[in-house]
C-alpha cells in the first residue's frame, strides 16, 4: 500500500517564515464589509463531549447534523465567562440544567471572551484576512515564552461534514494531550480529524488509524483543515505559519504573509496566503464557499488554553456567505 502523500514536506524554517504582505498594502480595506466575532474559552470541551447528552445537552442536535453555531451563537459571553472561572455551567440550556465545569485548571483573571473584527480580501494571487484584535487584559500564563498572542484563521471545505457542523471542536478530542484521558506524561497527542481513525469512542480514536489507502482517499476527497497563524509580540516583528489538520496537527513550507501592529492592547493583523499554493494544499478558487473559523491564544497561553468562535462561512470573490473575499 502506498503511503499517505503528506500536503507539504515540512520544512521548519521556511513554514514559519513572515513574508512582506504586500498584498495587504495594496487593499483599499474601507471598502471591504467586517464582522465582529465574539470569540470564547472553552474549557476541555471536545468532540466527544459534544456527542454526549448526558454532559452535553444538545449532542442530539449535533448527531442531527446540527451546528454549534445552531445554539451557540450570540451566548459566547455567557458560556466564556462560566467556563473559564471554572464555574459549573448554567446559562446556555434551554431547560435550565445546571452541567458541571470543564475547566479544572482555571487561569486567575483571564476574560472570558476576545472580539475580533474580519475582513477578507483577494488580491493578485492572495487571500488576505484583516483581523483586529481586542483581547483585553490578559494575564501571564507562563506556557509559551515565545509568543504573546497568535492568531489562526481555519479554513476547510463546506463538504467536510463535521467540521461544518463544528468547526476546531471537531478535531479536539478527549485523547488528545491536556485533555481528560489524554496519553501518559511525556507522550505527545495533537488534534486530529475523527474519521482518520480506526475506531472512535467516547474517550477518543487513539493512535490507530485507518488504512493508508482509505487515508489516501480522505485526503483526496478534501477531509482536511487548513490554519493560518500569526505569531505575535509587542514590539518585534510578526512570524507566519501554515498548519495542516488531518490525522495530525502538522506545520508545512507555506508561507504566510504577515503585518501586524499593536496599540492600546489591540491588534492590527493582515495575514496573506497563495489562492492556489498546489501541494494539496487548499486551492481557494472563485465562487468557492468555505467554513471558517478563529482562534486566539493571548497571554502566553498554549494548547488548549485559548479562545475559540463558532463556524462561519467565507465566498472567494462572489457568492452567499457571512464573509465574501472581494478582489481589490
Amino acid at each position: 500500500m502506498k503511503p499517505v502523500p503528506k500536503p507539504l514536506a515540512l520544512l521548519a524554517g521556511l513554514a514559519g517564515l513572515c513574508i512582506a504582505s504586500s498584498a495587504s498594502a495594496a487593499i483599499d480595506w474601507s471598502k471591504v464589509p467586517d464582522k465582529e466575532i465574539v470569540l470564547f474559552y472553552p474549557g476541555q470541551a471536545n468532540w466527544e463531549f459534544a456527542l454526549t447528552q448526558a454532559e452535553m445537552p444538545g449532542a442530539m442536535l449535533v448527531k442531527q447534523g446540527k451546528s454549534c453555531r445552531n445554539c451557540h451563537e450570540g451566548l459566547e459571553p455567557d458560556m466564556g465567562n462560566d467556563i473559564v472561572a471554572g464555574k459549573p455551567r448554567t446559562l446556555v440550556y434551554a431547560d435550565n440544567s445546571v452541567h458541571p465545569p470543564i475547566e479544572p485548571t482555571p487561569i486567575a483573571g483571564k476574560p472570558g471572551t476576545v472580539k475580533i473584527n474580519a475582513k477578507f480580501a483577494v488580491e493578485g494571487d492572495q487571500l488576505v484576512a484583516r483581523l483586529v484584535l481586542d483581547e483585553g487584559k490578559q494575564p501571564d500564563a507562563h506556557m509559551d515564552p515565545a509568543f504573546a498572542t497568535k492568531v489562526a484563521v481555519m479554513f476547510t471545505p463546506s463538504r467536510v461534514a463535521d467540521v461544518v457542523r463544528a468547526g476546531c471542536f471537531s478535531a479536539c478530542h478527549e485523547d488528545d494531550s491536556t485533555m481528560p484521558h489524554g496519553p501518559a506524561a511525556g507522550a505527545e497527542r495533537t488534534m486530529y480529524l475523527g474519521r482518520t481513525r480506526a475506531q472512535l469512542t467516547r474517550f477518543g480514536g487513539g493512535d490507530q488509524l485507518k488504512p493508508p489507502a482509505e487515508l489516501e482517499k480522505l485526503r483526496a476527497e478534501g477531509y482536511f483543515f487548513q490554519i493560518m497563524q500569526a505569531r505575535l509580540n509587542p514590539g518585534k516583528p510578526a512570524q507566519g505559519a501554515t498548519y495542516v489538520l488531518f490525522d495530525k496537527r502538522e506545520e508545512v513550507a507555506n508561507p504566510v504573509g504577515v503585518d501586524a501592529h499593536y496599540a492600546g492592547g489591540v491588534w492590527t493583523v493582515t495575514m496573506s496566503t497563495a489562492l492556489n499554493p498546489g501541494h494539496g494544499l487548499i486551492d481557494f478558487a472563485g465562487g468557492r464557499v468555505f467554513t471558517v473559523a478563529f482562534a486566539v491564544h493571548a497571554g502566553h497561553t498554549a494548547r488548549r488554553f485559548h479562545y475559540v468562535s463558532v463556524e462561519r462561512t467565507l465566498a472567494i470573490e462572489s457568492g452567499k456567505a457571512d464573509f465574501v473575499a472581494v478582489r481589490q
